[in-house]
Order: C-alpha cells, then structure tokens, then sequence
C-alpha cells in the first residue's frame, strides 16, 4: 500500500461508475485524495455519455477495468499548492468552474518531444487505470476527478458560467473538430460534406460555417436532420431519400456545380461510410476521418480510387491539449447563434448510469447527461 492509499479517520468518500466486462457496471466507494502540489481535485457537475462510452460498455473497444467517462464539466473542490492558474494563466480558485483536457501530454515521449502533443504515448496513463489504483477518480463517471499535472485544464468564460452544460461537451466533440478541420486545411468558400448529424456531425457543421464554408449534411433520422438545418447546415441530404451511394455522391455533384466537395468528414463511426466519402470528394479533395475508432472492422476498399482523385486523407482521434481553449472561446463567441443546450437531450442522476447507457444504445436520446453530485 502506497502513502497515498493510506486510510485517514473522518475521509470524505466519494463514488465512480467502474466497467470490469461488457454491459457490467458497478458503482465504487473510495476515499477523496488530496491533490499532489501541481494537480487540482473537482466535484463533478455533469458529464455525458459520449459514443466511446457505448464502445466501451459494449466491450467494443479496448479500455476496460476503468473507470467510464471522457466530456465533463467540474467545479473545483482543492487545488495543489503550486496550482495558481488554469493551462491559459487564467487565475483560479477553488468554486470555478473548469473543462479537462480528458488525457494528458506526459511532455516525455517521442511524440511529445517532436511537439506532437496530439499523439501522446501515454494519454491514457491515468484514464486507463483501475480505480483501485490512487487517485481513483480517474474519469468523470463519479461524484469527483482528480486532474493531474499533465492534463490542460481551462476555467469557463464568464459567458458560460449560467448555462455550463454548452461547454460539456467541449473537450471532446468541438475540441476533436476544430482540430481535425484545422488540420484538412480547410478555408473560406470550401464546401464541407459532413457524414453524420451526431454531437461531432453537428460541432463540425458549426464550425464549418464561422470557417466561411457551404456545408451539407448526411442522415437519416428526423430529429438529427432538423437538428442539422438548427446548426447551419446549408444542404441535408436523407440517405433514406438518396439510398445509394451513387444517388447520394450524385447529389452532391449537384450541389457544388458538379465537382464534389473540397472537405469531407467521416463522423457516423460506420466503416462502410469511410469508402462512401471517397466518393462525395472533387478530385484533389481532403477526407477528415474521426468517426472510426475501434480496430477490428474490415470493408472491401479499392486504394485505386483514392490514388487516381489525389485524396489527402487526415485522421484524428485526439487534439492538442490547448484546441479545449480554443473552443470554449467558440462557444462564448457562438453560444446564442447555435442551439448548444439542445445537443444535450436527456438528463440522469448517476445512480441510473445503467438507464442512460441503454437508452443511448438504442437511440431513444441524442446525448444523455449525468448528474453525480446529490445522488
């Protein structure tokens, strides 16, 4: 037993949401750590349940025996005694509202020391662990989070503070597509073809339009499509209208003076839709693929077709630590022009945890929400 697991008489206690196999949940009672000098300990206000969550609990990913949760918004509870300030040198004290960067930069690796800070050897050092290991809260799923020193961590911008449940969301589905599009290069005037009117289809469409782009939209649910007209989108095309590929690529061709789009971005996490995208892009086009994170899922492919169109293909499954500041300035900036708050369709109280991952899995809500803290 280390130091830190040493019991103390009169501990506070708090509890988590832990996965030891597929669909097997449980909740755990551990002891609130203290933080080291350069980390900080919240209480959680609410956390979602992302798509990587369902992966999880699914057993359709590989973290397991972990504790579940990645997008949150905390208050902070005690901070180390060296901590002054959040990751931008904005001043904090305990009561603030903050965002986590949901991994960390160990500052170490081979990848880190090329400044490569969005491909970290070590990001799910911590997020990976048991809880049985101190600090123990080492994801949102509970009534606390332990931030290390090696996560970035943002205070909320005033504009947020009233209306916080915008901003949860912000450290994984904006921060994840501000990032990616950053990275396909894109500009203004670009037609962006976004696959999949989910939290990220949705961020992305967002973020397309204040970029200057013209973006369409791919779905086939109601709610989503119109939820997609709500976040800008210029064009929504209804695979359940335009049920082929080629209806659908055709369709595209129609909308941008017969060429295909300039960016397209594959965040309906099907593998079928990865080969599809090919097919929306001009010649020249690039492909921003985020939605395909789980190893393991094979299509047929024909490379030829990349090759002969010069498709420059990006991939991103995490971002640089400070995009998260970026985008809660988006949505400061943004907050009244776009429905946020709707994203966020359904809220639990942790104790039901089970409840929201099933509704999420058969798609009864969009984006569920928990609420640890009083349950």
């Amino acid at each position: 037993m280390s130091q830190h697991d040493q019991p103390t008489d009169d501990a506070e206690t708090g509890h988590l949401v832990y996965i030891d196999g597929p669909e097997s949940v449980e909740f755990r009672e551990y002891e609130v750590p203290s933080p080291e000098p350069n980390a900080v300990v919240t209480e959680v206000e609410q956390t979602n349940v992302c798509g990587s969550e369902l992966h999880v609990w699914r057993g359709d990913h590989p973290l397991m025996d972990c504790v579940l949760g990645h997008e949150a918004i905390c208050r902070i509870s005690e901070l180390g005694e060296k901590v002054e300030t959040d990751s931008a040198g904005q001043p904090v004290e305990e009561g603030d509202l903050i965002a986590p960067v949901y991994f960390q930069t160990c500052q170490h690796c081979e990848f880190c020391r090329r400044g490569e800070f969005y491909r970290c050897a070590n990001d799910y050092e911590y997020a990976g662990e048991s809880p049985d290991v101190w600090p123990h809260f080492h994801a949102p799923w509970g009534t606390h989070y332990y931030v290390h020193s090696t996560q970035n961590f943002y205070k909320l911008p005033e504009e947020l503070e009233e209306t916080p449940g915008v901003a949860a969301a912000a450290n994984c589905a904006l921060s994840q597509v501000m990032f990616g599009l950053n990275e396909t290069g894109i500009e203004y005037g670009d037609t962006v073809v976004v696959q999949g009117a989910g939290g990220l289809g949705l961020n992305a469409t967002a973020y397309a339009n204040e970029r200057g782009a013209e973006t369409i939209v791919i779905e086939g649910v109601d709610t989503r499509l119109e939820r997609a007209e709500e976040f800008g989108a210029d064009h929504t095309i209804d695979f359940r209208e335009y049920d082929t590929v080629e209806a659908r690529a055709e369709r595209v061709r129609e909308l941008t003076d017969g060429s295909g789009a300039d960016v397209a971005v594959e965040v309906a996490g099907v593998p079928e839709a990865f080969d599809e995208g090919i097919e929306l892009l001009r010649t020249g086009g690039r492909y921003l693929e985020m939605g395909n994170v789980r190893p393991g899922h094979d299509i047929d492919f024909d490379p030829g077709k990349l090759v002969r169109k010069s498709i420059d293909v990006t991939t991103a499954v995490e971002y640089d630590p400070w995009v998260l500041y970026d985008a809660l300035e988006f949505l400061a900036n943004t907050k009244d022009k776009y429905p946020y708050e709707n994203l966020l369709d359904a809220e639990y109280p942790l104790r039901d945890v089970e409840t929201a991952l099933e509704e999420s899995e058969n798609r009864e809500v969009t984006r569920a929400t928990l609420v640890p803290q009083g349950n």
